[in-house]
């Protein structure tokens, strides 16, 4: 989500919604404003949804675990970004788990107080009919470049969409903030920590991006575009 818009969306003051007299306060250290501590879990699969969160800060990761108890990150959201939305749609306990990253703060809202909202604001329900659907079908197009992308096209398309959705216009370049470690890049694009870091130091060589701990940006979109083809 662009830096801009982090709570804005749809014309919808998502902080406010969630975090509704308290911010600004001092008041988001209580029981429905937690704060977490690094490497905690929020949820398990199998536990009650009942719950929708809004990250006031930190970072987080979804995800769930396979047959074989290996666990497939599905997504990692950073501030302004809500999760546990399925619960809104018939999901009545948890298939995957959500997880800090980082030390995290959260607003977290009722999914019956929710439901009444969207009854009352028609604009708040396109926005989480939207955000389920962009989210289910970012997993289809993972699904497929699993199939049918090599190692090294994956990371390259997923740098490219980070760029454009993430990333904030910096001169003719594109800047992305609190940018992923390797190791997230290489859970989210299914390929490894080796890999990832093979493939940005190339980039940057060929001056297409520079990139440390705390971001990444890219010099030139066009010519990942064209590395990615």
């Amino acid at each position: 989500m662009v830096d801009q818009h982090l709570w804005y969306v749809e014309n919808i003051d998502l902080q406010h919604l969630f975090c509704p007299k308290k911010v600004g306060m001092g008041l988001l250290h209580t029981n429905h404003h937690p704060v977490y501590g690094a490497h905690q879990y929020i949820y398990l699969p199998q536990e009650t949804a009942d719950k929708i969160f809004l990250i006031t800060n930190g970072r987080i990761k979804i995800g769930t675990y396979g047959n074989d108890g290996k666990e497939i990150t599905k997504a990692i959201l950073a501030p302004g970004q809500v999760f546990g939305e399925l619960a809104l749609v018939g999901e009545e306990t948890r298939r995957d788990f959500a997880y800090t990253l980082e030390e995290t703060t959260l607003c977290v809202l009722e999914k019956s107080h929710l439901q009444k909202m969207l009854k009352e604001r028609s604009e708040l329900h396109v926005y989480f009919l939207r955000l389920i659907g962009s989210r289910t079908l970012a997993l289809e197009q993972r699904l497929e470049n699993l199939m049918f992308k090599s190692s090294r096209s994956r990371i390259l398309e997923f740098l490219h969409e980070l760029a454009r959705s993430r990333g904030r216009t910096v001169g003719y370049e594109r800047e992305v903030r609190n940018m992923l470690t390797h190791q997230e890049i290489a859970d989210l694009t299914g390929t490894s920590r080796q890999t990832v870091n093979s493939v940005l130091n190339e980039l940057r060589r060929q001056n297409i991006l520079t990139f440390d701990r705390k971001r990444m940006l890219v010099r030139d979109m066009e010519r990942l575009l064209e590395v990615m083809e």
